[in-house]
């Protein structure tokens, strides 16, 4: 009879565990995404509309604040984007390669990217241990790939 080692029974995430884990980690960035929004909406909100006094009336304020605004609202788009690319599934390279153009175009650099994967994959809304692992692994292999 032949032995079994634990590599026979142990062979890292399957394809279903890595679908998985790419749908939690998808679900992830669009709560950061949501989280993103409401900052640019209410930092938004501080800011003067037209003639009506504002909150801040400081112009120097007002610019920092809708300068802060714009990069929520953008660090939003991207993670939107992200979570759209990551949802199906895919190769690492692939994946990471369309990462990098999302963050290109929105004038970022891919790196950007690394420590919002790696919040989402600790945050997974799952109590599914294969798919927390196949994500940990998942966004490692990114990180590596992007950073």
């Amino acid at each position: 009879m032949e032995t079994m080692g634990t590599e026979d029974f142990y062979g890292g995430p399957g394809p279903e565990d890595l679908l998985n884990a790419a749908a939690a980690i998808a679900q992830a960035l669009r709560q950061f995404a949501a989280i993103e929004a409401q900052a640019a909406a209410g930092l938004r909100a501080c800011l003067p509309a037209g003639a009506e006094p504002g909150p801040i009336t400081d112009i120097r304020r007002a610019k920092a604040v809708a300068f802060a605004a714009a990069e929520a609202a953008s660090r939003a788009a991207l993670l939107l984007e992200a979570a759209d690319l990551l949802a199906p599934g895919g190769t690492v390279d692939s994946l990471a390669a369309s990462l990098a153009n999302a963050t290109r175009r929105a004038g970022l650099a891919p790196g950007v990217l690394v420590p919002m994967l790696r919040a989402a994959a600790l945050s997974l809304p799952t109590d599914d241990a294969s798919a927390r692992i196949a994500a940990s692994i998942r966004v490692q292999e990114l990180a590596n790939r992007l950073a």
